[in-house]
């Protein structure tokens, strides 16, 4: 296992700031590789594309595979690399920024196309790599230098976005190793699209975001995760704005659901026609 980790790993000094939670993100997306690697996969059966943003740094930290693409397209580049290579595991890690301003066109058609994509977006609810500005996710009435008059506008939330667009797996975890590798475990194995939000502080632009006191296990509360009418009910628990003594955050898999109508034979032996 040793051996496992030490070919994931790089010689890039990281950069991101000390205690950042995206490091909990990295270790979470190393222990699942290992573990898929020691069930019989190869390195080289994996792939990783990363957009702009402090999560992108992800792509300089882990030995797989993959493309830094540009701001926001994340999701096309995943899909070309689908079309091209049916066979591999693909993981796109995106910011909120990244997945729900310039990129939420291709985040909710990739969900309508449903290729076999696990989709990981970072969301700290503020664009952190250019100092502090608010997302599409920021809470209504924060201030940063570009709105000192506070945001005027309610955040999206994107949970429910997925849902309404019929999204066949829908989760959110905060960042904590061990949930982000039980659910990137289920996703792997979700025969679709997956959508994973990671909800996190930004310790520096947005370390106010006290998430963690606030969250509930979905399936240890017995959710029925393939009732699309729960799962909306659960996702309107949390509206992203300012969190509160009353805020509950429900984590955990809220929808998925096996949509075999958009599968097509593929063979692996011949190259894809395009």
């Amino acid at each position: 296992m040793t051996d496992i980790i030490s070919s994931l790993n790089t010689t890039i000094k990281s950069t991101w700031c000390p205690g950042c939670y995206n490091f909990q993100v990295l270790a979470a997306f190393k222990n699942l590789i290992t573990e898929q690697i020691k069930a019989g996969k190869k390195k080289e059966d994996f792939a990783i594309v990363t957009g702009i943003g402090c999560h992108a740094k992800i792509f300089d930290y882990v030995n797989l595979n993959g493309i830094n693409t540009l701001h926001g397209r994340v999701l096309p580049t995943c899909i070309g690399m689908k079309i091209a290579r049916p066979e591999l595991t693909i993981f796109g890690f995106a910011g909120d920024g990244d997945a729900y301003a310039e990129g939420i066109s291709h985040l909710i058609h990739a969900a309508r196309y449903d290729k076999d994509i696990n989709y990981i977006v970072h969301n700290n609810q503020v664009f952190a790599l250019t100092v502090g500005q608010p997302t599409p996710t920021t809470e209504k009435g924060f201030i940063d230098k570009t709105t000192p008059k506070g945001v005027q506008f309610q955040p999206l939330n994107p949970i429910k976005l997925m849902l309404a667009v019929n999204c066949g797996f829908v989760a959110r975890v905060f960042a904590d190793i061990k949930q982000i590798e039980n659910i990137m475990k289920e996703a792997v194995k979700h025969n679709g699209f997956s959508f994973i939000e990671v909800i996190q502080p930004c310790l520096i632009f947005h370390p106010d975001l006290k998430f963690k006191e606030h969250t509930y296990n979905l399936q240890e509360k017995g959710h029925n995760k393939h009732n699309w009418k729960e799962a909306m009910e659960k996702a309107c628990e949390f509206d992203y704005n300012k969190i509160n003594e009353k805020t509950k955050i429900p984590l955990g898999i809220f929808y998925q659901e096996i949509r075999m109508e958009n599968f097509y034979p593929i063979s692996f032996s011949k190259k894809p026609i395009i």
